[in-house]
This record gives structure tokens, sequence and C-alpha cells, in this order.
């Protein structure tokens, strides 16, 4: 009796899995040498009430990997007939894993598995949904120069994209709830497996701890093309990016050709007011790239906002308005357009009533073309945005119509609830 009541006491344990996957494409030489590693940390884990599961994923390999890495004790082997490639290996894993923690590294040693129970512990203590292993840090690394520079790009691109600050994009060496996945998925077959789940985690708001690792040079040749692949990572994290927050892209590259475009003007009038004695021949050129970029300018900042609304709709999600991780105006830019657009193109009208009366009063077309253009600009550019006004009120209309919808039903729902619960309170 007292020994039951003192099992009774002991507090509860809850003890879950990690599954660990491990990619492998011809990796016969150091395939066995990171299973024995992976395998090493399972006191530690333990420590940390986490049992280890080891699920090795061969993925086409032509060499003796799949037939060591099943030699392993405690290590299931998967294999792909054919190469599908590093993400479609990792989602076969996570398929086949039976933890509720997922975590993968590469099979060449170029990740420490001694640090996935610092990882597991983060992602504890944080409640984190994702950890990173940070190779960028300063913890000890052997990567060449090209791809540290690489990858630095790659984390400050996506730091202005998703307005998060991030170290390492593309680690291949991660800790993760499994529940989180359904949040994550499509992800990508290829190499750019790894910087489009960062990029979707930062959008769909997970919370992401960055835990710096060593990194190794790899056992054997590696398999990434620094060019073909860094094209690669980019495409996915602006795509992926403009899924999510289409202004961060869209508007940025308008905000910059709207700039050009403004200083190109000033640039003119500086040299109308010196009687051409600045841009000289140029002047003509100069003016026709202000009324190129900043059309481009307007109409692409303009594109931006609308695919938010767009996104808004389909995602079911709030209108992403901040360009830089912040809102910036409240209420939004958006919002202004049309009081913007309508003064921008009174004043054009207005310029080129002044510049035609100048050509009417012994001034020469020559003299005042410049002021035409612009004109013609400040026409052009208002007509945008007042035409994008009218389209983002629209969409603006869509959006809120589908939330008021939801939340309407929402609260119907809790109402009929809260009835049955008061009825059967009465009844009782």
């Amino acid at each position: 009796m007292t020994r039951t009541r003192a099992l009774l006491c002991l507090p509860f344990v809850n003890t879950q899995t990690l599954s660990v996957i491990i990619p492998a494409l011809n990796e016969q030489d150091g395939i066995v040498q990171i299973i024995e590693r992976v395998r090493a940390v399972r006191p530690a884990l333990a420590e940390l009430h986490l049992a280890l599961e080891i699920v090795v994923v061969d993925d086409g390999s032509r060499d003796g990997t799949a037939a060591r890495a099943a030699q392993c004790p405690d290590t299931r082997v998967i294999r792909h007939l054919t190469n599908r490639g590093y993400g479609a290996a990792l989602k076969t894993g996570f398929r086949h894993a039976q933890g509720e923690l997922l975590a993968f590294l590469d099979a060449d040693g170029t990740y420490p598995p001694e640090a996935l129970p610092e990882m597991c512990r983060a992602l504890q203590q944080a409640n984190a949904d994702l950890v990173v292993g940070s190779r960028m840090s300063g913890a000890a690394s052997e990567m060449p120069l090209m791809r540290r520079v690489g990858n630095l790009a790659f984390a400050r691109m996506l730091s202005v994209l998703s307005g998060v600050h991030v170290q390492d994009s593309a680690s291949g060496m991660r800790v993760l709830k499994r529940a989180v996945l359904p949040k994550l998925y499509p992800l990508p077959n290829g190499l750019n497996f790894t910087p489009a789940m960062t990029t979707r985690a930062l959008h769909e708001d997970l919370k992401i701890v960055e835990v710096p690792i060593a990194y190794a040079e790899r056992i054997g040749r590696s398999k990434l093309s620094v060019v073909r692949d860094g094209v690669r990572f980019t495409n996915t994290i602006v795509w992926t990016t403009m899924t999510y927050r289409p202004v961060r892209v869209w508007g940025g590259i308008g905000l910059v050709l709207g700039t050009i475009a403004a200083l190109l003007a000033l640039a003119l009038l500086a040299d109308w007011a010196m009687r051409n004695a600045l841009l000289a021949q140029f002047a003509p050129f100069a003016a026709f790239l202000m009324l190129v970029l900043g059309v481009l300018g307007a109409s692409v900042f303009s594109l931006g906002v609308m695919f938010s609304y767009l996104t808004a709709i389909f995602t079911r999600k709030p209108v992403q308005r901040g360009m830089f991780g912040r809102v910036i105006f409240d209420p939004p830019l958006d919002y202004y357009f049309g009081r913007i657009g309508a003064f921008a193109a009174l004043s054009g009208i207005l310029i080129s009533i002044i510049a035609l009366w100048f050509t009417t009063q012994q001034r020469s077309f020559g003299e005042m073309w410049m002021w035409f253009v612009l004109g013609s600009l400040l026409i052009v550019v208002g007509a945008q945005l007042g035409i994008s006004y009218l389209v983002i009120r629209v969409l603006d209309e869509l959006a809120e119509r589908e939330a008021s919808t939801r939340r309407d039903l929402l609260e119907t729902a809790e109402a009929a609830e809260s009835a049955d619960e008061r009825q059967t309170t009465v009844n009782a």
C-alpha cells in the first residue's frame, strides 16, 4: 500500500520521441560514422525525456550507402529507387518517422549530431516551433569562403523581406515539431528545401530559435553548386515571400524605381536652372528614364499592394501592409492613393498649362520641353494611383467581407453553444 502511494506521488513525465532523419546519396564512406554519432547522444536526449529514432533515407544511391546503414543497430532505412532530391528524401523521412519531434542533418559529417540535445533543450525551454542550427553565429566553421558569403547574403535578403533578423537561412540541421508541418508545406524537393522552410516559417509567424553549431568540412565531394543552387535559393526566398507579403518585394522595387525617377527629376530641374550646363546632351535621355522609371515605380508599388489584398483573401489572413516589418502609415498609405493621385494629376496638368503659356510668350519649346515631360509624368502617375485606389478599395471590401462573415459565423456558433449550455442548466 505504501509503495503504491509512493508511485502515485511521482510526477508524470511525458516522454516524446525525436526522429532524426538522415538523407543520403552515395555517402557510403561517412554514413556509418554519422549514425554512430547520432546514437551516441541517446543518453543526453534521455535526460530531456526524449526517445531516439533514426531514419536513413537513401535517395537512389549507386554505392553501398543503404547496405551499410542497414547494418547499424536501431536504424530504419528507407530507399528511393531513383534519385528524387534532397527535399524529397527529407519529406519521405518525415512521412515514415514516428516521433512528435523531427530533426534532420546531412550524412556527410558537416553537421554535429552532438548539438542535437542542446537544440532540443532550446526547443523545450523556449516552446519554439523550429530550432535552426546556425553555422553563422560564431561557432567554429570550416565553411568555404564563397559559400559563407552566399549564406550571409541569403540571410540578409530574408531578413529584409521578412522583417525578422535571420543569421542562417539554409542550415541543414534543424529540430521541429511535427505539428507545424502543415503550416510549412508545400516544400520543394531540391536543395532549396531549407531556405523555403525558413521563409515559410517566418511568414507563418512560427517561433524560431537559432542555436550556434560548429560546421566541419564534408566527407567526400560536395553536391552543392554555388551558382546554380545560389540562384535557386534566391528564387525560393523571393517567390515564397511573394505568396505571403508581396508588397515587401514589389513595394521595394517600386520605391527604388520611384526614387531614381525623383532624383532624375531633380537633376533635370537643376539642369534647366543652369541653362543646360549640368546634363547637356544627356538631358533628353535623363527625361526619358525619368518618365519610364516613374511610371514603372508607381505601377509596381501599387501592384504589390493589390497582391497583398489578394493574398489576404485567398489565405484568409489579415492584409500585410508593413513593408519593413512594421506599419509605417496609419491609416495605411494605400488609403491615400486616391488623394495622392488626384494631387499628382492636377499638379501635372497645372505644370503643363504653365509651360504651354510660356511657349506662347516668346519662349521656345526647346526651353520648356522638360516641363512638359514632368507634367506628363505626374498626370500618368496620378491616373495610375487613382485607378489602383479604386481596385484596392474593392479588394479591401472583399477581404473585410470574408473576415466579417467568419466573425459572424463564429459569434453565432458561440451564441448557440451558450444557449445550449443555459438550456441544459435550466433542464438540470
